[in-house]
Parts: C-alpha cells; structure tokens; sequence
C-alpha cells in the first residue's frame, strides 16, 4: 500500500488531537464562579416519580380549576426507606399562567411546581400551528421534596397559597409569584421571578421547622418530542450533570434503562447544574452561584420492552444553607448563544459527538458554531447561504496552501525515478544512499518531510466536515430551516438530490486529479469506488452537510483543473520516434 495513506492517517490524528487543544489555551471558556465544596453527603432517596397535576388550562391570568392532588394538611412524613410518591387521592387544585414573549409558563398549587412551559417562539412539527411544548400532559417541569432524618416528604402532596400574584401589566416586565405551606409542621416559602426575556426561571426558598433538612429537586422524567422524525429524537434522551471542577457527565435514557431494578447511578457533587435534555429542548436545575451548590445527582431508569426508553428519573440534592435554597430553572431551547450566557459551560450540556469522541470534536464544532453563527448576522441571510458562502471560503482560504503542496507533490513526482534508481545503485550501502538522495532533495528544493506538506491541504477540511457533522444533530438555530427544495436542512434531503450532487461533484474531482498522472491502478479503483460509498454513507444524513461537502467539491474543481493542467506541461515530451533508415543498397553497375 502507498506510503502516503500512511502519511495521511498519522496527520489526521495530528490535526483531530492538536488544533483543539491549541484552541482551548488560546480561547479558554470563561470559568463559571461558584463558592467552594460546601456540600454534604448524599442521603438516601427512592426516587419514584410522584404522580402529577393535570394539564394546566390556557387561561392568562389568575387561577383555573384543575383536578389534582390535594391533602388535607401536610403529608406525613414517610418512615426511612418507604415510598412517599404514590398518587394521593384526587380534590381541587389551581394553576397560575404567566405570559412572556418568548414563553407561557403554568405554576400548580400544590408542591408549588412550574407544571407546564409552552414556547411559543418555536413551532412544533408533529403538530403544526401549536408551540412546544416541553413536556408532556401531567409531567412538572421541576417537583420538589424534603429530606430529614431519613423521611422524605413530597411536597407535591402539600397544597400551597399563593401569596402575591403577578402584577398586571405588560408581558415584558419581570413576573413574581410566592406560595406558602405547611408540610409536617415546617413552614415552606418559595419565590419565582420569572424573566422576560429569557427562559430563565428564578426560584427561592426557605424552610423553617425542620431541622437539617435537605431539598431534592426532580427533573422531568421525559421531555416532550416535537419533531417530525420522534425516533432520532427520542434517542438523545439523556440527563446531564456538570462539576463544580467542570467535569461534565452525560448519561442517555438508554443507559439508565440497563440498570438492575432498584439500582441507582449517583453523580457526587458538588455539581453546578443537571439538565433533562433531547435533540432541541432541555430543562435543566442550575445552582445560584451565590447559594449552596448540588451536592449531588441520582437517576434510576425505568424498565422497559421498548428499543428506544423514553422515560426516566433523576434528582438533585441540595443542602439547605440556613434553611433556605437558591437555584435556577431553565426551560426552553438549545440556543448556543443564550446557553453560553449564563455560564458554567452550560453550553456544552448537548455536547457534540459521542462519548469517546467529545474532548475532540467539542472545540471544533464551538469554533464552527461561532463562524456560522457570525456570518448568518452580519451577511442577513439564511443558513443555506451561510453553509454555501462557508464551504467556498474555506476553499479560498485554503487555496495557497493547496496550491503550494501540489507544486511540491509534483516536483516529488518528478523526483521519484532518480531516488529510485540510487536505492538500487546503493542497495548495500544505506548511508551513501541517504547521502546521495540528500542532495537530490536539496537540488529540487524539496525534503523528505514533503510528503506531509503534501497531504496536510487535504486534512485540514476534515475536522470542519466532522463538527458539522455533529452540529447539525443537535443545533436549534438549523431546526426547521428550509432552503431551495429543502423543507428543513437539520433533516435528510427528501428527493435524495444532493447525496447525490455530492458523489458526482466527489467523482469529478477524482478524474481531473488523475489527468497527466503516472499510471497508479489503485488510484483509479479508489476513483471509482470511493465517490459511490461516499453517496452511500452521506444518503440519509442532514441536508447541510451534504450541502457543504458538495460546494467544496465544486468549489475545488478549478483549483484541481489548473493543477492538472501544469501537471501536463511539467511532464517531458515523449522522443519522436524516427523511421529506420533503409540499408544501403548495393551498387549498380556503372554503364558501358
């Protein structure tokens, strides 16, 4: 085999490993402050899933009936060990609804839980014409529980008054609610301030009464699927934690469904954030940085004889600093931007890539995003365009260095017959055949480094063809984005055109590059069989990246023209092949 697909697989690894570490001192995340381990240890805890409220009505303001979970009085505290999440007999129950621009948020009465959000800047594409959703009929965005002494009290059971409702007024302005109850002889406060213009809820509370009492905060056990293709999104289920010290942990339904029944994976603290996330949408528990921090994460799954799990548990513990409690709930899209705004490398809680992959595809795909995202403000043009205007500049930008190591591939072509023919003149003798190639390299201003030069164009494209590859999985910002026959670039091509663009353009530039080439029969069988499988392989990804992949070809074909066509002059002409000249005739006889 041809040493240079060796050459060229030592400066894959090279560039996938080096270049983001490189970026990564240059361009390091901003730290994300929080206050030093002040945590405890992680109790106990069933974490089942307490049964749920109904669906909250649609009404903006004030309260609306709904049937749910009363009880008379606080719930009684449950002996160690024993499941205090059974659903409680059903009574009346009552939702407040605040509006912003961006969402419609409905807080229950009992357990004082944001029990349903709506975003209503994204439409849903299973049901068109609706909002998000984010989770489904019944299932809180956040529930909470209080552990002491080994009981555990579900504060769901536990009906609270509301005590100041949001003021009247326009959608823009901050909207504070504040409930109040009694559960087994604690008083329990808890504050919402919801922002306006985020997707951020603010939540306070305090707990009096109860001695070294911790607080657990559960996740929804699902998220809402949106999507036209619900398979591909039910498969990015996952719940996701993060360290104080920064290390992130990304744990898929699927994993938490192999679990033994009645085993628990805890994630020790302290931990700054834990997220329930799928393709698009996330809800995620993130500790105040001025409060006390997780002191740690506890997911159970769920048994199940479907392929893909669609449900879990998670929970996070939080020890109460003076009985109170701070935390921050987020209830909305993947937005990059607004991820990366509130700190402790939120945005990487989808991370891109999988698992073994993460550490080397995360700073690229961060640089893509950041370009992609650059270019489709200041040029005001859709994404499709932006990925056009991407894979032509990437070609320009690259373009000298192509140029370069292609001149100097062909002075090693040139080269080759010569180094040959003194491997075989010194064939015993290795040192003088080192020197006697030295000075042939020096002589045509090339090195045996060449090689690499040679080959490193042609890399370097490849860990943007890869983050793309990952960023178009899991980024919003391409969520439904159509672009000439394609409805939504996020998703395969419907008609299969542009798979198939790709090969085409992939084989056009594999016969130009063999022009004026020495004869190489694994070359032209890599020309042939490598355009097909790429269209194969390429069939059923994201419209975008085929997208991509198919203007770097075209935009590469000039360049690889120009270079076949000096290739041809370069080469020396063949010797004209003269005609034998007759032999020479005898004499004739002279006349008389």
């Amino acid at each position: 085999m041809d040493r240079r697909f060796f050459l060229a697989i030592v400066l894959i690894v090279g560039v996938v490993i080096l270049v983001p570490r490189a970026y990564m001192r240059i361009f390091p995340p901003p730290p994300g402050a929080f206050p030093a381990d002040t945590a405890g240890a992680a109790r106990g805890d069933s974490l089942a899933a307490p049964a749920a409220p109904a669906a909250v009505t649609g009404r903006d303001t004030g309260r609306a009936a709904l049937p749910a979970t009363p009880v008379a009085g606080a719930a009684p505290a449950a002996a160690p060990g024993v499941d205090t999440t059974a659903p409680p007999p059903a009574a009346p129950a009552e939702t407040t609804v605040v509006r912003t621009p961006l969402a419609t948020y409905a807080f229950a009465s009992y357990g004082a839980t944001p029990a349903a959000a709506t975003l209503t800047g994204y439409e849903s594409l299973r049901e068109r014409g609706r909002g998000v959703s984010l989770t489904p009929s019944g299932t809180p965005l956040a529930s909470y529980r209080l552990v002491a002494a080994g009981d555990t009290i579900d504060l769901r059971r536990v009906p609270f008054r509301l005590l100041d409702t949001p003021a009247a007024g326009a959608d823009s302005a901050p909207r504070t609610l504040v409930y109040e109850g009694s559960a087994a002889g604690a008083v329990v406060r808890i504050e919402y301030r919801v922002d306006p213009d985020s997707y951020v809820i603010h939540a306070r509370g305090s707990v009096r009464g109860l001695p070294n009492a911790a607080l657990l905060v559960d996740l929804p056990t699902t998220i809402r699927s949106e999507e036209a293709d619900t398979a591909a999104d039910h498969g990015l289920l996952a719940y996701a934690t993060r360290t104080t010290s920064g290390e992130i942990v990304n744990v898929p339904f699927r994993d938490l469904a192999k679990l033994d029944p009645g085993e628990r994976r805890i994630e020790a603290g302290p931990i700054s954030w834990i997220a329930a996330r799928n393709k698009y949408f996330l809800v995620a528990a993130l500790a105040d940085s001025t409060a006390t921090p997780f002191a740690a994460a506890i997911m159970r799954g769920e048994p199940t004889s479907a392929k893909t799990p669609t449900t879990a548990h998670a929970a996070a513990l939080m020890p109460l600093a003076d009985g109170t409690f701070a935390l921050e709930l987020y209830a909305g899209p993947q937005e990059w931007r607004r991820l990366v705004a509130l700190g402790r490398d939120f945005h990487d809680v989808n991370a891109y890539g999988w698992s073994f992959v993460q550490p080397i595809v995360q700073p690229f795909a961060t640089i893509v995003m950041q370009i992609l995202l650059w270019m489709h403000d200041k040029l005001a043009l859709g994404y499709g365009w932006v990925l056009v205007i991407f894979g032509v500049a990437v070609r320009l930008l690259l373009w000298p260095l192509n140029q370069s190591a292609m001149r100097t591939s062909l002075r090693m072509q040139r080269i080759q017959p010569e180094l040959m023919a003194i491997q075989t003149k010194h064939k015993g003798d290795p040192k003088k055949a080192h020197e006697e190639m030295m000075k042939i390299y020096q002589a045509h201003g090339v090195s045996p480094f060449s090689a690499f030069s040679g080959c490193l164009p042609m890399l370097i494209p490849m860990p943007v063809l890869f983050a793309l590859f990952f960023v178009f999985q899991n980024t919003i910002e391409f969520r439904g984005v159509s672009f000439l026959w394609l409805p939504d670039i996020s998703l395969h091509d419907p008609f299969y055109i542009l798979p198939i663009l790709m090969g085409l353009s992939m084989f056009a530039l594999s016969w130009i590059g063999l022009q004026s080439t020495p004869n190489n029969p694994q070359a032209k069988v890599m020309s042939y069989v490598f355009p097909p499988m790429m269209t194969l392989i390429f069939w059923r990804f994201a419209a975008g990246l085929n997208l991509y992949y198919f203007v770097q070809n075209v935009a590469a074909l000039p360049q690889q023209w120009l270079i076949a066509k000096e290739r041809a002059k370069a080469q020396p002409a063949a010797p004209v092949k003269r005609a034998p000249s007759p032999a020479p005739s005898a004499a004739r006889p002279g006349r008389r």
